[in-house]
């Protein structure tokens, strides 16, 4: 090997253990922003090794690309709400699938097959397959987050099986490239069939479970990324695909653990999404309504308070008055606590972060295995925009679609304090019995106004 090749391959050995250590750092958010800087620079010192490393045909076309997608990813940081990360993470799914095909094509034509390797062939249609899925299934997973696509399950008979005669045959294609390199068509065919089969697989997948689904498809476009890294024999690529694959598939995992749910259930139990679900069981369904007058004298009198807050704080983008009412609280001598549930906020991590903008201190704020032990011991738990979350039916009615997926239990405290706008399903569909508990108080309105009358009823007391 030449200075130049040893050089090459220690930089990128360089910006494995970069790409390494930041994801390491992301597991907290005290450390995640470092993380992610280290990360971004990995991938940078990778560009611009490949850049010197490869017989570069037109440096314009690149750099232009890189300004582009530049700009266009620094307006999307800027501009996109917390709210809407799950959309956004959607995007870059699909975004990254598509390159993975446009790689693995691009190294087809390039040689028209001819002096590829079997293990070349093989490694360019899965990229086209894994790519193609990840692509249109970002895509549908995105229309449904983001309300273009019914968030209901859409089903037709015997889809499973059409989606299973799909992989089939484009595994069976996949074959064919290796017995004729030179048969575009099979190519081709592999590329409309992974279309085809991103849309139908995420189509029967209600909207409460397109986070997985998000967290599902980002592993896919790590192993993708992966594939073309093997496509373009890039080492660095290999690994950073491999590193996002594993991570995604670990973070499906653990929201699938969130939900006491299998993933094969996630895929193919078609829940969630449906507002217009009844409960037809003969309960009381009368509830008691309080006003920040009320509110502001039950905390600021209480020994301890939990705030969980959920998808309706991040809407509101209510999280710099919580910490204000947590100020004046605490002021009073009251302690208070978060309770975060795992997919609080629709995916891992959304509700500390969000919390981590207000600079609420992150020793205060606890996950859910730690916090319910604690409720009993609760006099106040101020509930701002969750839902299905802290849902007793998860706990106590078999009948329930959530039966056994453990919540907050925030039923066991003292009283409850429920913020919402009105008394509307949460985004499972389903309706939440905690509403009318004899311990439970209904707050409505903007969770961000509301939390500011708080904040001028807890001063005037």
């Amino acid at each position: 090997m030449s200075i130049l090749e040893i050089s090459v391959e220690l930089i990128y050995m360089v910006a494995i253990a970069l790409f390494v250590v930041g994801l390491k750092r992301m597991t907290s958010p005290a450390t995640a922003r470092s993380g992610n800087q280290m990360a971004a620079l990995a991938m940078l010192i990778g560009v611009a090794v490949t850049l010197l490393d490869r017989n570069i045909l037109n440096f314009e076309l690149i750099i232009a690309g890189i300004v582009v997608g530049g700009l266009i990813g620094g307006v999307a940081a800027k501009k996109v709400e917390m709210t809407s990360m799950p959309e956004m993470v959607a995007i870059f799914n699909g975004v990254g699938g598509l390159s993975s095909v446009l790689v693995a094509l691009g190294e087809y034509y390039r040689t028209g097959g001819v002096g590829l390797t079997n293990d070349a062939l093989v490694t360019v249609g899965l990229s086209i397959l894994i790519g193609g899925v990840t692509f249109t299934g970002s895509i549908m997973a995105f229309g449904k987050l983001k309300g273009l696509v019914s968030g209901n399950p859409i089903t037709f008979p015997l889809q499973t099986a059409l989606n299973g005669v799909l992989l089939l045959a484009s595994i069976a294609a996949t074959v064919m490239i290796i017995v004729d390199p030179t048969n575009e068509m099979m190519f081709l065919t592999v590329l409309g069939i992974a279309l085809v089969l991103g849309v139908l697989v995420v189509l029967p997948i209600g909207g409460a479970d397109m986070p997985v689904v998000i967290s599902l498809l980002n592993s896919y476009s790590g192993v993708a990324a992966s594939m073309a890294g093997f496509v373009l024999g890039n080492k660095l690529l290999i690994v950073a695909g491999a590193l996002v694959g594993s991570a995604g598939l670990i973070l499906t995992i653990i929201m699938c653990k969130a939900m006491n749910r299998s993933l094969t259930n996630v895929l193919f139990g078609a829940f969630g999404g449906d507002k217009n679900a009844v409960d037809n069981r003969d309960i009381d369904k009368s509830y008691r309504e309080m006003m920040a007058e009320d509110v502001a004298i039950l905390t600021a009198y209480a020994q301890r308070v939990v705030i969980v807050p959920g998808y309706g704080l991040a809407v509101a983008q209510a999280q710099h008055v919580v910490r204000e009412v947590a100020d004046i609280l605490e002021a009073k001598g009251v302690d208070v606590r978060y309770g975060i549930h795992p997919v609080a906020g629709r995916m891992p991590g959304h509700m500390n972060v969000l919390l981590a903008e207000a600079n609420i201190p992150y020793n205060q704020l606890y996950d859910m295995d730690d916090i319910n032990p604690d409720f009993e011991k609760t006099d106040v738990v101020l509930i701002i925009g969750a839902n299905d979350v802290v849902n007793p039916d998860a706990r106590e009615n078999p009948a329930s679609p959530i039966y056994g997926m453990p919540i907050l239990n925030v039923d066991y405290a003292k009283a409850t304090i429920v913020l919402k706008r009105s008394m509307n399903p949460g985004f499972a569909g389903i309706d939440n019995v905690l509403f009318y508990k004899q311990n439970n108080y209904m707050y409505f309105g903007d969770a961000k106004k509301s939390l500011q009358n708080l904040v001028t009823a807890l001063k005037e007391l």
